[in-house]
């Protein structure tokens, strides 16, 4: 039931008919009158209390709580705020001359064109060309360039930057000439909203009764920000029937999962999971996507700029999907068209053909060959 609040003039108001009515010879309220004067600082002294009082009411429940507050209140029930997630991607070394072999050291650190954001290289052993024992990702001889994985030095949507932004190397790194990123980096994320943490303290709430669905989805979604993921039953990773087991492909944004990120969703999952049913974490399947289309640019735009701009924009619209969601060939024509100076837009084919690229519950759509003329 909501407090009942009054406003200053309405308990002076109040004060005033309790007192005609309870002592008659006392009726002299008149503005500068004592009993006006008394009326008047016992009202503002109520003003304070009702606001205190308004203020524990807003402390007590998690829907009206916020920053600190909301998180002592589900400290209380072993629930916390997810911290800000670094952005993650892959960056390209390359080199002019490859005659030698070279390696790019794990903590090579490289910089946004601007200097506003740090990167260092990470540990990937699913990379093909990391080697534990050197220390680092290889370029044997005659390799021109190497692709490997990096996070920013600060966490936050801050460390979000486009494709081709980065491009200083901060460490010297022999035989190594250039770097940058053939696509923008989007899964940094400050740290958690209030509104997005009431939301998953909801469904952690509902999850308690463990090895249901909505508890293995909100173990996976407890591991980090940015995670989005697809639960397929009864069947095996190859699409086998398989009863009682399940299988987990998990997505941070960048179109693939490291070995670290699968081990912390499979331990999370581990604690839900009913007895004796069988899981499997697994990274996505990335599935191309190659655009081809052609443009005409308005007047007074310079065409370079507009196919440049066309170009970024399908990438970012590409890799902005998630696991299972299909790319209809007709939006891509609307992507185009949403960019300033776009007049027309024809010869449009993905992947080829003129039909939707279907991608199943294991695959994540990913920018591949994009040709704007």
């Amino acid at each position: 039931m909501p407090l009942q609040t009054y406003r200053f003039t309405e308990i002076v108001s109040g004060i005033a008919t309790a007192t005609q009515a309870a002592a008659s010879a006392l009726v002299d309220f008149s503005v500068g009158s004592v009993l006006r004067a008394l009326a008047q600082a016992v009202a503002g002294q109520l003003l304070w209390l009702q606001a205190i009082v308004l203020q524990l009411l807003t402390l007590t429940r998690a829907s009206t709580s916020s920053g600190t507050d909301l998180d002592s209140w589900c400290a209380d029930f072993g629930f916390a705020r997810l911290p800000a997630r670094a952005a993650t991607g892959q960056v390209t070394f390359s080199r002019f001359t490859a005659g030698q072999q070279a390696v790019v050291p794990v903590g090579t650190t490289v910089q946004a064109t601007d200097g506003s954001q740090t990167f260092a290289v990470t540990i990937d052993t699913s990379n093909s060309a990391y080697n534990a024992a050197l220390g680092g990702y290889v370029l044997p001889a005659n390799t021109a360039s190497v692709n490997v994985p990096v996070q920013a030095a600060a966490g936050g949507a801050a460390g979000n930057v486009q494709a081709g932004s980065i491009t200083v190397i901060t460490s010297a790194v022999t035989g190594v000439d250039s770097v940058t990123n053939a696509s923008a980096f989007l899964n940094g994320a400050d740290a958690e909203a209030d509104d997005a943490f009431r939301a998953r303290f909801v469904l952690y709430l509902a999850s308690l009764s463990k090895a249901t669905k909505s508890a293995i989805g909100s173990a996976v979604l407890g591991v980090q920000q940015g995670l989005n993921y697809t639960i397929t039953e009864n069947e095996d990773y190859s699409g086998a029937y398989d009863p009682g087991y399940f299988y987990v492909v998990v997505d941070d944004g960048t179109g693939t999962a490291s070995s670290g990120l699968l081990a912390a969703v499979g331990t999370a999952v581990e604690g839900v999971r009913g007895f004796t049913t069988g899981f499997g974490v697994f990274a996505p399947v990335p599935l191309a996507a190659n655009v081809a289309m052609t443009v005409t640019s308005a007047p007074g735009y310079s065409h370079p700029a507009v196919v440049g701009a066309v170009g970024n924009a399908l990438r970012d619209f590409l890799n902005g999907l998630t696991l299972g969601v299909d790319v209809p060939y007709t939006q891509l024509a609307s992507v185009a068209y949403g960019v300033p100076g776009v007049l027309n837009v024809t010869a449009v084919t993905l992947n080829g053909g003129t039909a939707d690229l279907v991608a199943s519950q294991k695959q994540r759509v990913v920018a591949g060959t994009v040709t704007v003329a």
